[in-house]
């Protein structure tokens, strides 16, 4: 049974991370401490009550992570395993993590496994973690192998297991290009800026004096950095990163519902506006047509596959599909999803990209801005970014990152933003997920999502930011516009406590 309002209020998730442990715990008789009128903050948590039943947050036991292990070889196709008192959907979690298989269980089929082996081959690892359980693996030539686990039989096993996301590439500097801020008084053009110290300007946000600039090699950069750094005209300068293109949902073969969203949008009333800085976002083949804003793209034209949903289009649908959790049929929502494209037909975005994509949408009205992105590069130019943005009342949500690090991911590790890392079904810091601290909250890493008629699985940290840049949007639609008030209700009620606070 999901907890009421009222309960609510009484409950405070608090993860605690000590090494390589994970603990989910529950302190009663807490009430958050805001200063949020008595009225608002009444609305807010009933909202943010019927939000969190919705999205599976709500009931989360107490679990406690020990420091065993299951590694899986590729090479040799077999595993490793010395596990001790782990419930069976951990171990599955783990299992789908390491093999990339999608793993269908039967409801119910719950057990504490406890196995010590090396070097076992895929039939023999899985009846020593399975017990008394039965289970079918079916490889395929052209997707993901099936593995089934039932008491009953191989139809009983409905409830699929969240299989991880795709490796994540690391960001990585781009040597021929800086980015510069100029001063407000600087007089010469910046083309005959940039002709001085060897360069060419190939971007430019005239708006901030900001350019991107590209040089003949590595080496004449650094010479133009160094010889720049005398000069009173300019602000500052940074290098510039390119960040990957996220990977592709996964196809989820057998599953025949593919769920119907009921939310409409309202046709009247101020718009609550999401933007989602990622790849291109496809109105035909999805629900997401009726509430999409106008796209815009800041890194040139592009043209999404036809076959599958972007990762644009899935967490846009994961947003939506968020909201109509906690509609009826008939409701109507004025959040709107203003796609912007920093990627184009590009491999990879960048600093300056990013950048572009959060100036355009604080300048197309955003109340919140979606980041299910980021990488190890600092950027002081998206933090000041960032930071203006904040000042005017603009909500920043962004993923943590989809490695078991503890390493700062940027935009997420500024102050400024939300930074929202991933929970696996067992209420845990998901294994793929970061878990450093400057994390804030937690929400579920995995979304169904449908495109063409067949049903897609989108897990990730990038996941989780859509949802909670969900919950942020029903908040400013159902119970304040106050976007300090939205962000205090989500940061107190999906909070991770972490070894030492946010910077």
């Amino acid at each position: 049974m999901f907890p009421t309002a009222f309960a609510l209020r009484q409950i405070h998730i608090t993860i605690q991370f000590v090494r390589d442990n994970t603990i989910i715990s529950r302190r009663t008789g807490h009430r958050p401490n805001t200063s949020m009128p008595r009225s608002t903050s009444r609305a807010g948590f009933a909202t943010l009550a019927c939000l969190l039943a919705a999205m599976f947050l709500a009931n989360m036991r107490g679990i406690t992570a020990t420091t065993n292990f299951f590694a899986w070889s590729a090479t040799n196709n077999t595993a490793d395993a010395e596990i001790e008192g782990w419930p069976l959907q951990k171990v599955l979690e783990h299992v789908a993590s390491q093999t990339r298989w999608q793993i269908m269980i039967e409801p119910g089929a719950n057990r504490l496994v406890t196995a010590k082996f090396r070097n076992l081959k895929p039939g023999d690892a899985l009846r020593k973690l399975l017990g008394d359980l039965s289970f079918v693996m079916l490889p395929s030539t052209n997707g993901p192998t099936r593995l089934y686990v039932f008491k009953t039989s191989v139809q009983t096993a409905t409830n699929m297991v969240a299989s991880p996301p795709p490796p994540t590439d690391v960001p990585r500097l781009i040597p021929d290009e800086l980015l510069v801020r100029l001063k407000s008084d600087a007089t010469n053009s910046v083309d005959d800026f940039a002709s001085r110290y060897g360069g060419k300007v190939i971007g430019r946000m005239d708006d901030l004096r900001v350019y991107r600039l590209k040089f003949q090699d590595e080496n004449s950069a650094k010479a133009a950095r160094e010889a720049m750094a005398t000069d009173n005209c300019i602000g500052t300068v940074e290098s510039n990163y390119a960040t990957p293109r996220p990977g592709q949902p996964n196809t989820l073969t057998g599953l025949d519902a593919i769920p119907t969203l009921t939310l409409r949008p309202a046709q009247t009333g101020n718009q609550v506006v999401v933007a989602l800085l990622d790849t291109a976002v496809q109105p035909d083949g999805t629900a997401l047509g009726n509430f999409l804003l106008p796209q815009v793209s800041v890194s040139g034209p592009s043209q999404p596959p036809s076959d599958m949903p972007s990762h644009g289009s899935s967490m846009a649908e994961t947003i939506l599909y968020s909201l109509a959790r906690v509609s009826t049929e008939t409701a109507e929502t004025p959040v709107r999803i203003l796609p912007v494209d920093i990627y184009g037909p590009n491999e990879s975005t960048t600093t300056f990209d990013i950048a572009n994509g959060i100036i355009t949408a604080v300048n197309k009205g955003a109340s919140i801005i979606n980041l299910s992105l980021g990488g190890t590069g600092d950027s002081p130019l998206i933090h000041s970014l960032i930071r203006s943005a904040r000042d005017q009342g603009v909500l920043f949500v962004a993923a943590a990152g989809n490695e078991p690090t503890l390493a700062p991911t940027y935009p997420a590790a500024y102050p400024e933003v939300i930074a929202v890392t991933a929970l696996s079904t067992t209420g845990e810091i998901a294994p793929y997920a970061n878990r450093g601290d400057f994390v804030d909250v937690a929400a579920p890493g995995v979304s169904l999502v449908p495109y063409a008629g067949q049903l897609y699985m989108v897990t990730g940290t990038s996941t989780a930011t859509a949802h909670v840049s969900a919950l942020a949007a029903a908040l400013m639609s159902n119970a304040t516009r106050d976007p300090a008030i939205v962000e205090a209700l989500i940061r107190q009620n999906l909070a991770v406590t972490a070894l030492t606070p946010k910077p």
